[in-house]
């Protein structure tokens, strides 16, 4: 089958829509820290088949996120990088095996709830930053994030609560973020799902987003620890309560 850079279903326009949309969400994410691969997310969900989105989203964050840690390497904590990659291989495996079916309302509900906590409630306890609190936090978002794709913002806002240096924060993300996103095309592969078909438009959603990374960058160089940190709070709070409003349309309440 001869590969293509515009998969079926999508048309030149639409596919040069989302590339320009790959830049402008990558430039929001490395400059305020999260939050460009939510709106890519519910960018690609109107034109992308459904069935297309959770895989083909993943390969995208992953490139974009692979090309943030790439570029902030210095400013990664390894230290909770080296507990938060083993969570997730224990929470993909899981997901894999398990592969529950659970209302979307409800992972949307927990999600929301949490980022709110995490961003406006009581700091954690230190203890919830070492290694085992590391390594749970790690294996739960990544069992999550293989049927929501949403998770995110969760993982954002608990290393937010760990670093001020926004830096920091950005690098430690992206890292956490590659890591999670890179089961997904072993696991969505086992399940049947094409990348062939895809994978140039895939390829060039991540080297659109390169360029909106480089950008970004440049604008978070400009931010101080406590404007990036305000920023991020606000941008965070507004996800998840898209998030909430999404459960409670899900779920039937309004």
């Amino acid at each position: 089958m001869e590969l293509t850079l515009i998969p079926e279903g999508l048309t030149a326009t639409t596919a040069g829509f989302l590339l320009l949309c790959s830049v402008i969400t990558s430039m929001i994410t490395a400059s305020l820290g999260a939050g460009g691969g939510v709106l890519l997310l519910v960018l690609m969900a109107f034109w992308i088949p459904p069935a297309a989105i959770i895989p083909v989203h993943g390969m995208i964050q992953l490139g974009s996120n692979a090309g943030r840690a790439t570029l902030t390497w210095r400013h990664t904590d390894w230290k909770a990088i080296a507990a938060f990659a083993p969570g997730v291989l224990a929470g993909a495996a899981l997901g894999a095996w398990v592969l529950v079916d659970l209302p979307t309302y409800l992972w949307q509900l927990t999600i929301g709830l949490f980022v709110l906590y995490l961003c406006w409630g009581p700091a954690l306890p230190r203890g919830a930053f070492g290694s085992t609190g590391i390594f749970i936090a790690s294996g739960l978002t990544s069992f999550i994030s293989l049927f929501v794709g949403a998770t995110g913002p969760l993982v954002a806002s608990f290393i937010k609560q760990m670093h001020t240096d926004r830096f920091t924060t950005v690098a430690t993300f992206a890292t956490a973020m590659t890591l999670q996103h890179a089961p997904k095309a072993l696991v969505f592969g086992f399940a049947g799902f094409m990348f062939r078909d895809w994978i140039l438009f895939i390829l060039a959603m991540i080297a659109f987003g390169f360029a909106g990374t480089w950008l970004g960058l440049h604008v978070l160089r400009s931010m101080s620890n406590r404007h990036f940190s305000f920023m991020f709070n606000i941008l965070l709070t507004l996800l998840a309560l898209r998030l909430l409003w999404q459960a409670g349309g899900a779920a039937g309440w309004w």
